[in-house]
This record gives C-alpha cells, sequence and structure tokens, in this order.
C-alpha cells in the first residue's frame, strides 16, 4: 500500500489550483468534485477532471478523486465521467454504512472489466463523518478488499454530534481514536482531520504530530504550504530510523543466538518495542527483511 502522509484537496474546477499541486511533490493529490465544488459547476468540474487525470503529469502524486455522497443522487453522475480517466483512487464521503462501499466498489468493478483493467486496481478511501458512520466502523473496515484506508472527517462529525469545534478538537478525540482502532485492526490507513487554519503552521506540526502519535498515517491538508510540514511530521527522524534498524538487528543477533530477552540503553526490548520499530520503518518505507 502506498504512503498516503499528506492528501491535499483541490477544488475540480480549478485548473490552475490542480496544474500548482501537481509540481508540489505531495504523496496524494485529491480533486474534490464534493464540498470544494459549487453546486453549478458539478458537470463543468467532472469534464475538467478527466481531462487532467489524462493530460497533466502528476509526477509521484497519487491521483485521486473525491465524488458526492451516494445520497446526494450525483455520485453516478461524477463516476460515469471519472472512472474512464482511471484515477489511481476513490474517495466516497459521508460513508454510514458497508453497503456505500460496496455500491462504489461494484460500479468501478464494471469500469475496470469494460475497460480490461485489472480488477482491483482502483482502490476506495472511505469518509466517516457522522456518528453513525463511527458507531458502523467494524462493518464499514470489513465492506470490500478494495477499501484502502479510512478519513476521519472532523468537521462534518463535530456538526453530527452538535458539538463545539475547539482548538484541542478533545469533541473528537473518541471518534479519532475508534477510526485508528478500527483500522488498525483490519489493516487499513487511518487518515485524520484537516486543520482549517492553514496560517498557523506551528498548530499545524503540533496537531499533525499529535495524529502520528495516536496512529494516524496520513493528514488531510487543504493548502500548498501544509504540504511539507505534515509530510515531515509523518517521517520518521533519522536518529528514529537507526535507533529502530539497532534494535532489530540486536533482536536478530540474540534470536539467532538462542537468546530472547536483552537489554539496550539500560532498556529491557520486548516485542511491542520490535513491533513498534518495525511499523517506524514502515512509515519511512524502509523493509525490515
Amino acid at each position: 500500500m502506498r504512503s498516503r502522509r499528506a492528501l491535499l484537496y483541490v477544488p475540480a474546477d480549478d485548473l490552475h489550483k490542480i496544474n500548482k499541486a501537481a509540481n508540489l511533490s505531495v504523496d496524494s493529490i485529491i480533486l474534490d468534485l464534493e464540498d470544494a465544488t459549487a453546486t453549478n459547476r458539478k458537470q463543468e468540474a467532472r469534464q475538467i477532471s478527466a481531462n487532467v487525470l489524462q493530460t497533466i503529469q502528476f509526477g509521484d502524486s497519487e491521483r485521486l478523486v473525491r465524488v458526492n455522497p451516494f445520497f446526494s443522487g450525483l455520485t453516478e453522475a461524477d463516476l460515469e465521467a471519472i472512472l474512464p480517466a482511471k484515477p489511481d483512487g476513490i474517495i466516497l464521503p459521508k460513508v454510514i454504512n458497508a453497503a456505500d462501499v460496496q455500491t462504489l466498489s461494484s460500479i468501478i468493478q464494471s469500469a475496470e472489466q469494460k475497460n480490461g483493467w485489472q480488477i482491483g486496481s482502483i482502490p476506495i478511501i472511505a469518509v466517516v463523518e457522522s456518528a453513525l458512520g463511527i458507531i458502523q466502523l467494524p462493518q464499514i473496515c470489513q465492506a470490500d478488499a478494495r477499501l484502502q484506508a479510512i478519513i476521519c472527517g472532523g468537521e462534518d462529525l463535530a456538526a453530527d454530534l452538535n458539538a463545539i469545534r475547539t482548538r484541542s478538537a478533545k469533541e473528537l478525540f473518541y471518534a479519532r481514536s475508534a477510526v485508528v482502532l478500527h483500522a488498525a485492526a483490519y489493516k487499513l490507513q487511518a487518515i485524520d482531520m484537516v486543520t482549517a487554519d492553514f496560517t498557523d503552521l506551528d498548530f499545524l506540526v503540533e496537531e499533525a504530530r499529535s495524529g502520528m502519535e495516536m496512529g494516524f498515517s496520513g493528514k488531510q491538508i487543504i493548502h500548498p504550504n501544509q504540504v511539507e510540514p505534515v509530510q515531515k511530521a509523518f517521517t520518521p527522524e533519522e536518529d528514529e530510523i537507526r535507533y529502530a534498524q539497532e534494535l532489530i538487528r540486536q533482536f536478530n543477533e540474540n534470536q539467532s543466538n538462542g537468546q530472547g530477552a536483552f537489554a539496550i540503553d539500560g532498556a529491557m526490548v520486548d516485542m511491542p518495542m520490535i513491533t513498534r520499530a518495525k511499523n517506524l520503518l514502515a512509515r519511512a518505507n524502509i523493509t525490515t527483511e
């Protein structure tokens, strides 16, 4: 599964912003047909998105499209326009049950079969942003093999909860934890909420770091200035990488000598520490084999 440290939303009807995003070296670019596109611009946004997917070079960035939710009545038209251009993935917002994911997967599979593409080559990312979605996470996470990640939609979720949105996001702590817990249980990526204030980069880094420490693998972003700080926050430091490698090296050496527990820097090493070290190296795209 590819790295998704930062996922940048771009209005799907704004060619200037799309071209700018394509040169940012961000992990994932989301052409947004939902919230970032006005109702009277949906059709034009579909046409622009389909065209840029086929004509613009996005470098190493993943090309995702966020379609409108099924209850909007716009999803099928979004997919009809977008899928022939073969995006790298589809983001489905406001998911409330497994059926949402399964219906989308069926539509994508039909497009793959029609075009002779490998079945399962276009993944799904589900956005959970309601109380109902949170309590349905066990079913959503098991809905379909095409599902790769769960996004925590903080702003919509706070509104659905009738919660006061605070800077500390304490009102969303349970929901964020639930997303991380269920994503981990079903081997999916967990993507954290947006930091709406794109001018305060210090706070952005603090929130991104907090999300990484909770277990999120990446974060949604809404401005080019957020790309570098967020991707850096989700990338292990060199000294962390070296320590994890040394931990695993000594563990393997002790195992080959028939020894179990051992100490390093005055601390006993157990399997949870080794697991954390391997997870850290995985975030750095470093193999442990």
